[in-house]
């Protein structure tokens, strides 16, 4: 019966207490920056610019509707005319094709256009230019320019994607290493609190003098205040993290604390010297920077495609057909069916705009290919210095691991002696500050080669994800 009692005295504890709290890993920081971080939703905005430029330059092929009045309240002729036409313009070779109903009533000359019969007349036309505007014109070279920029949100939502995940992994880094940091104070406080007893009790029986108890308080009051000051540091180390890590209903900024905290730093390995060749051809590919260089190339070539054919002379052809509705069209001397053809002839003789216009295209064009040039080689010698950075850093750790090992050592050490009575007090703390201080290069070490490691995956644009740019255009 008691341990039947005992049992379910057990489970209802265990159904009562709190779970603890899973540590923070830097993949859930990362999904509460693609889901709740402001900027890079406020990124995200860049399409939608992009997708209402596109509508806005499409508007230049909008279908038209006109109409117009006439009158002539005075003077020999006294007739009166309307029209209403639909002008739809052509997105392939330009121009437009058009059609629309004209009316005419009163006295008007047989010569005049508008005259019509008493029913009116059907008009239908189309004009094409010849030459200039032909194969391209301003409201076809917006319109792909415009979707050139569609083109371009993609590298810039991504740009910034990147600089927020590094900035974010550095945060997450400088939070765990502050946790860390403050745990080391806290043990190494805790040293000096055990032996201040021990002390007491010493002082008690009259083995040691009063004055070791005093310097050993005197140290757990200075091992206090580097507790408050690393307290400090891990506060501020979260707040900074709590603008990346964000409550996933309000999306409010959420402060981590130690329970948070993981026990140790992830699990890496020393990257491989063969790895840098073939990384820094994956830059190449995956940098954004590139892209929009490329892009802006093609929005620059579009514009010296037009400016050449601008410099061309204007060769329009129009054709006209309008066609009565009246039968008594012949009484009045009007044609039945009506069939006009045009050719026009422009040309500016000195083209100083399309000339200029050409120019800039071209020195344009003449600076983004140098502009690219230097990216790939500003690509390259970022990959190659955040690899070197890293291998650095890699280097630092393990030597900073052997330095705990020896000081952990010496520590152990001088606190034999001191159990002996070798040695003194004052000995024992300063090995123990020596390991506090081997452990805290080991900690700010491990942060180094992670933030390294952050780095140099944003040279290669390694956490780029491809639900972030092949989401649906609106």
């Amino acid at each position: 019966m008691s341990r039947s009692r005992s049992i379910f005295g057990l489970i209802l504890c265990i159904a009562v207490s709190p779970l603890s709290a899973a540590p923070l890993l830097l993949e859930e920081v990362l999904a509460s920056v693609r889901a709740q971080y402001p900027p890079q939703l406020a990124s995200l905005i860049e399409r939608d610019l992009a997708n209402g430029r596109v509508v806005q330059a499409l508007g230049a092929f909008d279908l038209n509707l006109s109409g117009s009045i006439g009158m002539r309240p005075a003077g020999y002729y006294d007739g009166r005319s309307g029209a209403v036409a639909l002008e739809q313009p052509l997105g392939n070779w330009g121009g437009s094709v058009y059609g629309g109903y004209r009316l005419s009533s009163g006295f008007l000359p047989d010569y005049n256009k508008e005259r019509t019969g008493g029913d009116g007349e059907v008009v239908l036309g189309v004009r094409l230019p010849l030459l200039r505007d032909s194969v391209i014109d301003r409201r076809r070279a917006s319109l792909w320019q415009a979707q050139m920029d569609q083109q371009l949100a993609d590298p810039l939502i991504l740009r910034q994607y990147l600089d927020f995940v590094r900035a974010s992994s550095l945060a997450y880094y400088q939070w765990m290493a502050a946790g860390m940091r403050l745990s080391l104070a806290e043990d190494l406080l805790g040293l000096a609190k055990k032996r201040d007893s021990a002390i007491a009790e010493q002082v008690k029986r009259g083995a040691s003098a009063p004055i070791v108890q005093v310097d050993n308080q005197r140290l757990v009051v200075s091992r206090e205040i580097g507790v408050v000051q690393a307290r400090r540091r891990f506060e501020a180390a979260g707040i900074e993290l709590s603008l990346f890590w964000r409550d996933a209903q309000s999306g409010e900024p959420r402060i981590a604390g130690r329970d948070r905290l993981p026990r140790a730093f992830p699990d890496h390995q020393r990257p491989e010297g063969s790895q840098l060749s073939a990384d820094v051809a994956k830059a190449m590919v995956q940098r954004p920077e590139l892209r929009r260089l490329e892009l802006s190339l093609q929005k620059l070539d579009v514009e010296r495609r037009l400016a050449l054919n601008q410099r061309l002379p204007n060769l329009d052809l129009g054709v006209q057909g309008a066609q009565s509705l009246s039968d008594n069209s012949k009484e009045q001397k009007i044609d039945r069916t009506e069939v006009e053809a045009r050719l026009e002839f422009r040309l500016p003789l000195q083209r100083r705009e399309a000339s200029g216009r050409l120019q800039q295209a071209i020195s344009g064009i003449a600076r983004l290919q140098q502009e690219q040039r230097f990216a790939r080689d500003r690509i390259a010698a970022e990959v190659r210095d955040s690899y070197s950075a890293l291998l650095a850093a890699d280097d630092s750790l393990r030597q900073s691991r052997l330095n705990v090992e020896l000081a952990r050592q010496l520590e152990r050490a001088e606190g034999d002696r001191l159990a002996q009575g070798a040695t003194d007090l004052l000995a024992l703390q300063i090995r123990e500050q020596a390991t506090f201080d081997a452990q805290s290069l080991e900690v700010e070490a491990t942060a180094d080669f992670f933030r390294a490691l952050a780095h140099y995956r944003a040279a290669m644009a390694a956490d780029a994800p491809p639900n972030l740019l092949s989401g649906p255009r609106r």
